[in-house]
């Protein structure tokens, strides 16, 4: 019986080592996986340092428009100080995005297009765009209620019923 005692507890410290093995593994898995994603961030943050470092490093650009393409290769662009260039473009922008109008960044030195930029935003337009207009009906506007008629008859009444000034001969506003 001491043979089969003896293997039992063996066996039942086997066990209780695999468990703890088993528990810490689990923890080094987590402790790798948290360190990977801190790897990751700090790599993110590592390449936008040296795209801030190189840019504060570069030479200043131009900022331009867009007036027509000529032809497949070359556009011509009216920099933001007035002159207008004929350039080319760098391999990596899309074509197809400069249109007329488009806002581009010129290299300083070649003239060249390096990338295109968003419109141009006044930011007093920006934040009309984005405020909240709230659940205010005319009613609780008080003191206004010739410039609430005026209001309803050449915007609310074109766009609700175009059909009246159609049937009037008059062009909807």
């Amino acid at each position: 019986m001491s043979d089969a005692d003896d293997a039992v507890r063996r066996r039942t410290a086997a066990v209780a080592e695999y468990r703890k093995k088993l528990l810490q593994h689990k923890e080094l898995e987590a402790r790798v996986r948290t360190a990977r994603e801190n790897l990751r961030g700090s790599k993110k943050e590592f390449n936008k340092t040296e795209d801030d470092l190189k840019s504060l490093q570069s030479v200043g650009q131009i900022i331009g428009e867009v007036l027509r393409p000529l032809d497949n290769e070359r556009l011509i662009v009216k920099a933001s100080s007035g002159p207008r260039y004929v350039v080319g473009c760098r391999s990596k922008v899309d074509k197809e995005k400069l249109t007329s109008g488009t806002r581009v960044v010129l290299d300083m030195t070649t003239l060249t297009i390096m990338r295109a930029l968003p419109r141009e935003v006044d930011p007093v337009v920006y934040n009309m765009l984005h405020e909240d207009p709230g659940n205010i009906s005319y009613s609780a506007v008080g003191g206004l209620g010739d410039q609430i008629r005026e209001l309803r008859e050449s915007i609310e009444l074109p766009l609700m019923n175009p059909e009246l000034f159609l049937r009037e001969g008059i062009k909807p506003p």
